[in-house]
């Protein structure tokens, strides 16, 4: 019998419990999963971040740790934490990325916001360009990034993106220093979704954000700290940016006095560009147990040198 421990708040357990028990089934697992396993009796720990476990070092028996969330950076420099760690790469979770980002990249390219804000009785007429002229750039591309990309293709944008890593892609991606200006130069519309690290952090600063056309705009569903508020603040202000989306942010909630609530180019989306779906999810946490249990690499192994 496997024991795994759900590592995780009341809520979560009440919308993982069946998904998890049916997803064990179909793989053929027994599997002894609660709560309450003492660490030292645990196969797997089924983690939540910043959830009741911080501390791995009693998990002495346990074959990994995974993760049911996508970002690890509260993870990876967790000391205690020596057990193989896994992320979520959860295809409900992709989907629903997939969507709200192409969803805002049509808001932004029919040019939506023009349109609502001129419900005056007028007859305002907005011819955006086809799909095919508007150049879209990728940060990150990862399996988030790739499946945003190939949504985006398939509606004939025309893609670029970047990585820290070279990245084989249909369309053109690039990587290095080098890379990231051109990307940046002809991206239209921006789309971050990098992993937050000591390399992505602040990556849109002052002197990135200007190599963008001026007017461009940027969705962020990524990570807050991929970005330099205040250089930001200041390129809406001074119309090098157009609009801002952004779903993440330094600190969460965004705090009612920050200057994003008010400021007339973001829009503030309250981290809800997509979510772990329990059913999809608990699909991903069962093969990562059989595998475990068979000998075989776990899926989204997270390399802790790179940090994700």
């Amino acid at each position: 019998m496997i024991r795994a421990l759900f590592a995780g708040y009341p809520a979560r357990w009440d919308s993982y419990e069946a998904p998890l028990r049916a997803a064990f089934e179909e793989l053929g697992l027994a599997v002894d999963l609660s709560r309450d396993h003492t660490p030292e009796t645990v196969d797997y720990v089924i983690l939540e971040p910043n959830g009741p476990v911080t501390d791995f070092g009693p998990f002495t028996r346990a074959k990994a740790v995974l993760n049911l969330w996508a970002g690890v950076e509260t993870l990876v420099g967790n000391a205690t934490l020596t057990q193989p760690l896994t992320r979520m790469v959860d295809p409900g979770l992709t989907e629903g990325m997939v969507e709200w980002v192409c969803g805002h990249v049509l808001r932004y390219h029919l040019e939506m916001d023009s349109l609502l804000a001129h419900q005056d009785g007028g007859w305002h007429r907005v011819i955006p360009p086809l799909a095919r002229e508007r150049r879209i750039g990728l940060l990150g591309l990862g399996a988030l990034g790739m499946a945003v990309a190939n949504a985006l293709r398939a509606l004939n944008f025309d893609v670029a993106g970047w990585s820290r890593r070279a990245k084989d892609a249909p369309f053109p991606t690039s990587s290095g220093e080098d890379g990231l200006e051109r990307v940046l130069s002809r991206a239209e519309i921006l789309v971050l979704l990098l992993p937050d690290t000591s390399a992505t952090q602040n990556l849109l600063n002052t002197e990135r954000l200007a190599m963008l056309p001026r007017g461009a705009r940027i969705l962020n569903p990524g990570r807050g700290p991929l970005i330099d508020d205040a250089a930001l603040l200041e390129a809406l202000d001074s119309g090098q940016l157009a609009h801002a989306t952004l779903d993440v942010f330094r600190e969460e909630p965004l705090p009612p006095d920050h200057p994003y609530w008010a400021h007339p180019g973001v829009t503030v989306s309250p981290h809800v560009a997509s979510e772990t779906r329990p059913v999809t999810a608990a699909r991903v946490i069962a093969e990562n147990m059989r595998r475990g249990e068979a000998g075989e690499p776990f899926l989204h192994l997270v390399d802790r040198a790179a940090g994700y």
